[in-house]
């Protein structure tokens, strides 16, 4: 049975792909919503006459033709460009107004119409006239065809309802394409700037360095028959310089993979704003060896990653301290917590820390969060400014 279901599971996805872009991320939602088309069938369970205003009729065949008419323009609204969305907007809207006559429900169709309506480019104020004018169209034939009072004010309000539904969804996912595209340039701007750092710490290190070798290796070329041991010098001394260069070259390249607590942090905070999870941290500030700082951040990512992935939290902390020479990081949340069962992630965290001469303690209560601390001894002369500073950060993309 699940050999026969899954093709044709991945059939139908194939075909919603080819109705509804799947770059829209909408799912099969724009397939369920064609159920409401089953409310222009409704009449068959309302007696026309008196209560109508006259002796209206339910018409079948206008009603079939009216949703193979719908069916095109509905998903060409979701494939096409603005100005096709706009037209098939109009024309869902004409069928919904032209139905009126053979179909009291044909409001459907105007409903329809006023959700397209909120996903029209230009203004809101222009989007509200476009609804406005839909609406008091539809007001106006309704009187004229004697339909009762409640029929357009019950379809203004669903209509008004659905447009507020769908412009702020639509506002929720435009903000948050502008958001990861702004992500997107802070990181190209942050791996550029760290190109650019990188070639001028290596144009000062190695340019003096080997402009030296150079020009000690042609004076020994040139002493060699006159000064064999002039000579053995400076090949002794270029000798010493390029050792010299290369342990300074493993030192930058140590600093350049080094992780940094600071971007770590930043890292933390797009990562947990994307899941509308506030992020606080306090930290004092930092003057650690690189190696040590390395494992902070990394056991810093490693814990953020856990908790966008399973804490299913809405605040996350981090606080940073130094006391009795050694440095605290502590990471707390307030999700869903569980007994913490050893992965890759958190053993490669012990045997960072532990490498250090640390310790690792995780707190994880079952709905009460989850709180990671990490201690290392600093070396003598390593610490921290006396003066804290606390930085809040606050991510609540996901409420916006």
């Amino acid at each position: 049975m699940k050999q026969l279901s899954s093709p044709l599971l991945s059939t139908l996805t194939r075909l919603r792909d080819r109705l509804v872009p799947e770059a829209l991320g909408l799912g099969w939602m724009p397939i369920f919503l064609l159920g409401y088309l089953v409310f222009l069938f409704m009449p068959v369970l309302v007696p026309s006459g008196g209560d109508w205003g006259g002796n209206l009729q339910w018409r079948l065949w206008p009603t079939l033709a009216s949703i193979a008419t719908f069916l095109p323009m509905y998903f060409l609204a979701y494939r096409g460009s603005a100005m096709t969305r706009m037209l098939c907007t109009f024309g869902i809207a004409a069928l919904g107004c032209g139905l009126m006559a053979y179909n009291a429900f044909s409001n459907t169709y105007i409903i329809y119409a006023a959700a397209f309506v909120a996903l029209l480019p230009g203004a809101v104020w222009l989007r509200l006239a476009v609804l406005a004018a839909l609406l008091a169209t539809y007001h106006g034939l309704s009187v004229w065809l004697g339909f009762p009072v409640f029929v357009p004010v019950l379809t203004a309000i669903i209509s008004v309802a659905v447009f507020t539904g769908n412009y702020f969804q639509s506002e929720t996912v435009r903000k948050r394409a502008e958001l990861k595209l702004s992500h997107e340039e802070v990181r190209r701007l942050a791996a550029l700037a760290e190109r650019e750092r990188i070639g001028r710490d290596l144009h000062d290190l190695l340019g003096h360095t080997l402009s030296l070798v150079a020009l000690k290796s042609d004076l020994a070329g040139r002493l060699i028959d006159r000064d064999p041991q002039a000579a053995r010098n400076e090949i002794n001394e270029v000798s010493r310089v390029a050792r010299d260069a290369l342990a300074q070259v493993r030192r930058a390249v140590t600093g350049i993979r080094a992780a940094g607590l600071a971007a770590e942090l930043a890292s933390a905070r797009l990562l947990l704003e994307s899941d509308g999870v506030t992020l606080r941290y306090e930290a004092q500030d930092v003057a650690l060896p690189a190696d040590l700082e390395t494992v902070l951040a990394l056991s810093l990512r490693e814990a953020v990653t856990n908790i966008q992935r399973h804490a299913r939290a809405t605040l996350a902390e981090v606080t940073l301290a130094c006391s009795d020479g050694h440095v605290q990081l502590r990471i707390r949340d307030n999700g869903v917590g569980s007994a913490a069962v050893p992965g890759n992630g958190l053993s490669g965290m012990h045997e960072r820390v532990e490498a250090r001469g640390g310790r690792l303690r995780i707190d994880s209560t079952l709905r009460q969060g989850t709180c990671v601390e990490i201690v290392l001894p600093l070396p003598s002369g390593e610490g921290m400014e006396p003066t804290a500073t606390s930085k809040p950060i606050e991510g609540t993309v996901g409420a916006t």
